[in-house]
């Protein structure tokens, strides 16, 4: 039953895998003309197309073409959502690490209090059975 379970998480784990590295491939807008301009230097990069004459004969970048600036703002919140996301997982990694090192603490604490607990009750046993064998004795 474990090496059904293992491999059932495994082949689960290659198949999301896999849709990540096929994912790198996909573009969810097929442009193929399209020019993009980046927002922190403004250069413009063109994309090629499919056929051999196009690849030969490069087409001059036009830096206005539709929806660019669309998709620079677009690009830029999702960038500012990514900082976000980052400093707010970086909270929880911080929350994280100080109630870890408070349950190990306290986890440490508990067995240490264990083992007093545990000697304290083996000392009870030897003296009980030391006064029955001095009863044991007296007889």
């Amino acid at each position: 039953m474990k090496k059904f379970s293992k491999i059932v998480l495994s082949i689960i784990f290659a198949c999301a895998c896999s849709g990540v590295v096929m994912a790198a491939d996909f573009t969810p807008l097929n442009f193929e003309d399209a020019t993009y301009t980046s927002s922190s230097n403004n250069t413009v990069i063109a994309a090629t197309t499919q056929d051999a004459k196009a690849q030969s004969a490069v087409k001059p970048a036009v830096a206005d073409t539709t929806g660019s600036k669309n998709m620079q703002s677009a690009i830029s919140q999702l960038d500012n959502a990514q900082v976000e996301v980052r400093n707010e997982l970086l909270n929880y990694k911080t929350k994280y690490s100080e109630v870890d090192a408070k349950y190990n603490a306290i986890k440490e604490e508990r067995a240490s209090l264990h083992k007093q607990i545990k000697a304290c009750e083996r000392k009870i046993r030897r003296l009980d059975n030391a006064k029955e064998k001095i009863r044991k004795n007296m007889v």
